[in-house]
């Protein structure tokens, strides 16, 4: 492409996150993976008693692709509405956390990218710890 008012090339937009990740079928592999280790932690499988699992894999899919520069929306709840009833403790929060890198160490991505989507997802706590 040409930028018509100097002739020179227009800059090629960078890939967002989400794209260099791989996608929705990468982010869905990350979030499947995320969802086994947090479910065989005895800690936090208690949260998850009487949750409709795939509807909340869909909602995660959809809310960390959008976290990672997707353009399909994410349409839930806000963070504070989907946890406020859970009393989530800060140990809680740190073991999910854990879990997410580890999920994302799996599946391949370098250490570098995890903490960028480690610091964006990071000022979310406020709104999920409430014990």
């Amino acid at each position: 492409m040409t930028d018509t008012t100097s002739g020179t090339p227009a800059p090629t937009p960078s890939p967002t996150l989400f794209e260099q990740l791989g996608g929705e079928d990468a982010v869905g592999a990350v979030v499947d993976l995320f969802y086994a280790r947090v479910l065989d932690d005895p800690d936090l499988r208690p949260y998850f008693t009487g949750v409709d699992l795939d509807r909340l894999r869909q909602h995660q899919r959809r809310f960390i692709g959008q976290a990672l520069g997707a353009t399909r929306p994410y349409s839930g709840r806000s963070m504070r509405k989907a946890h406020e009833h859970l009393a989530v403790t800060d140990d809680a929060f740190g073991k999910v956390v854990g879990h997410l890198a580890g999920a994302l160490t799996e599946a391949g991505v370098d250490e570098a990218t995890i903490g960028t989507i480690a610091e964006a997802l990071l000022p979310l706590k406020a709104d999920i710890v409430t014990a």
